[in-house]
């Protein structure tokens, strides 16, 4: 047997054993821009392409080399990562210390649900644009396929607690659980979560229990 065949073997076995017990790893989200197609010729040119820099965890997701500014009422913020491919409407994802900085109060949205959220302006090398809703503070939230979800026990939009242990051990409540097949089995929080509890990426969560009432997920 290979040295390949046997991490695969190992890493099966590791996932085998996140499931039985309910475990789960987190990562922590740091601010980012998903655009929309229109946006993209706007801020970067027409005809634009983004430009890959690295895969990420969710499958067909990347990180890409753009980067853009965000300009509210009282400050800005530069080098925010786009995040690709571009996808139907432009969603700005911040932490609620970015609203302290920007002057701005994103709410705390599902990824999707941007009606009524808050304005930001937007910089790029070739242009500027206001969006008049888009820029929220993600929910934190489990990605998982359909498989997992079987496993786990959740649908679609239940929302369960998860209990991170550590020397600032934390239960989360209200994570959301979105199950797609083209999701990777990964909790997102965002860094100022995950600085309070003092979570680093690929630490581990466990589901202890459902929350209620159900809420449906966004995009």
């Amino acid at each position: 047997m290979n040295k390949e065949r046997i991490r695969e073997i190992v890493e099966e076995i590791v996932k085998d054993s996140f499931k039985k017990s309910k475990m789960v790893p987190i990562a922590a989200s740091n601010r980012h821009i998903h655009l929309s197609p229109e946006h993209v010729d706007r801020l970067f040119g027409r005809g634009y392409e983004l430009t890959k820099l690295k895969d990420l965890s969710q499958p067909n997701q990347f990180a890409a080399k753009e980067t853009v500014t965000l300009i509210g009422p009282k400050g800005k913020i530069q080098n925010v990562r786009v995040l690709g491919p571009a996808r139907g409407r432009t969603q700005v994802e911040v932490s609620l210390f970015d609203g302290f900085t920007l002057g701005v109060k994103p709410p705390i949205r599902n990824s999707g649900d941007i009606l009524g959220s808050e304005p930001i302006t937007i910089q790029g090398p070739r242009g500027q644009l206001t969006i008049n809703e888009g820029l929220i503070c993600a929910a934190r939230h489990i990605h998982m396929d359909t498989n997992d979800g079987k496993i786990f026990g959740v649908q679609d939009g239940d929302l369960v607690q998860v209990k991170v242990d550590g020397v600032r051990g934390v239960i989360f409540t209200n994570v959301l659980i979105r199950v797609s097949p083209k999701y990777k089995l990964e909790m997102h929080i965002d860094l100022d979560e995950a600085n309070a509890a003092g979570i680093k990426n690929g630490q581990l969560g466990e589901i202890i229990g459902f929350e209620s009432p159900k809420q449906v997920g966004g995009e």
